[in-house]
């Protein structure tokens, strides 16, 4: 605990060092990115606000949750408005893809900013990301004035949940978060209408199971519904199966399936 404290304070000083002209953060209500704008609300006050994107590619949900969230914290939300799919590097669904999306939002958000007479934008990758398949972490090493202040300042996922925690925020336990894209294989075109369909579908499976953490993969009209491992018990009933593969089929799956075994961040990197 001590360490972490240390590299708390550290971080605190980077927040007021990078952040002494105004800083934008990178919002999705998500543990990382929500208890970065927390911590700089702290030390900057109105000179940090929080924007947050609103697209196709997340859910109505996660809005919600995150407009909650920054009341809770205290810091000004900004909604501003992005479309991915107009991107065909983006629709085409190429290995790379988060890239395409990550420049799009960073340069918007530098642009944002600037209007508001701010300098530089956090965003919330930590160490631990490194370990994993996060192409769009080459747009954050471009766009100038973006910062990475988690990953700069060696915290790793563990450690921003611990902060969370000690900080007394609720979300310090909340399941990750991924766009509605990472549902859909690569190389597997991206469009409004599979989008909407999978939202559709977690919403129904949430409502149904009380599942926490779902991700339902849509594999050209079959769904693949992966859950929180600790979850899959929720599913042992023929009740439920059954309510689950109707409510699914209703939005157009012609077959429902579940992986046995349960919720994998960047599942779909075996597709390719």
């Amino acid at each position: 605990m001590e360490n972490l404290n240390h590299k708390l304070e550290e971080l605190k000083r980077f927040i007021k060092e990078k952040g002494k002209d105004g800083l934008v953060i990178a919002f999705s209500g998500g543990v990382d990115s929500s208890t970065l704008a927390a911590l700089s609300h702290e030390v900057l006050g109105e000179r940090a606000v929080a924007v947050i994107a609103q697209s196709p590619t997340y859910t109505s949900e996660e809005l919600r949750d995150a407009k909650k969230i920054a009341a809770d914290i205290g810091i000004k939300l900004y909604v501003v408005e992005t479309n991915e799919l107009e991107n065909p590097d983006f629709s085409k669904n190429p290995e790379n893809r988060c890239y395409y999306c990550k420049k799009e939002l960073l340069l918007n958000l530098i642009e944002f900013a600037h209007e508001l007479g701010f300098k530089a934008v956090f965003e919330g990758t930590n160490f631990s990301d490194l370990n994993d398949h996060r192409p769009g972490f080459k747009a954050v090493q471009e766009v100038k004035g973006v910062f990475s202040p988690w990953m700069v300042n060696g915290f790793s996922k563990d450690e921003i949940r611990a902060v969370a925690k000690q900080m007394g925020l609720s979300f310090h336990d909340k399941p990750a978060l991924a766009c509605l894209a990472s549902r859909i294989p690569f190389n597997e075109k991206i469009t409004a209408e599979k989008l909407s369909r999978i939202d559709r579908a977690e919403q129904a499976v949430k409502a149904l199971t009380g599942v926490k953490q779902v991700r339902v993969r849509d594999h050209n009209g079959l769904a693949r519904i992966e859950v929180a491992k600790a979850e899959r018990a929720l599913f042992c009933s023929v009740d439920v199966l059954d309510g689950v593969a109707g409510e699914l089929k209703k939005l157009g799956f012609k077959y429902v399936t579940f992986d046995l075994e349960g919720y994998q961040s960047g599942s779909m990197l075996k597709t390719l």
